[in-house]
């Protein structure tokens, strides 16, 4: 199963990436360019990508941009159970 989290650096965010972790899910979560790289919220779950077995995945988007949202989705190739969940405010 997978999920996507927008805001996922923020504190709804990142407590739901937390969850949705411990129940199995691939994350993928989209931060903003614009801000810092800040995931001090996702440190203690966050590995290296390309770490075989790495269950949570941090892409730059812009949510304003309808193109690349359509692109990040196509490329992360939601399931049917997939989870999409918007927790930027």
């Amino acid at each position: 199963m997978r999920a996507l989290v927008t805001g996922v650096t923020g504190q709804d965010g990142s407590y739901l990436a937390e969850l949705l972790l411990s129940k199995g899910y691939e994350v993928h979560g989209i931060i903003r360019r614009a801000s810092s790289f800040n995931t001090t919220r996702l440190d203690h779950v966050y590995e290296d990508p390309h770490k075989p077995g790495t269950r949570l995945f941090l892409h730059y988007g812009d949510l304003s941009s309808g193109e690349q949202l359509t692109n990040l989705i196509y490329n992360i190739r939601p399931r049917k159970s997939t989870i999409l969940e918007h927790r930027a405010m």
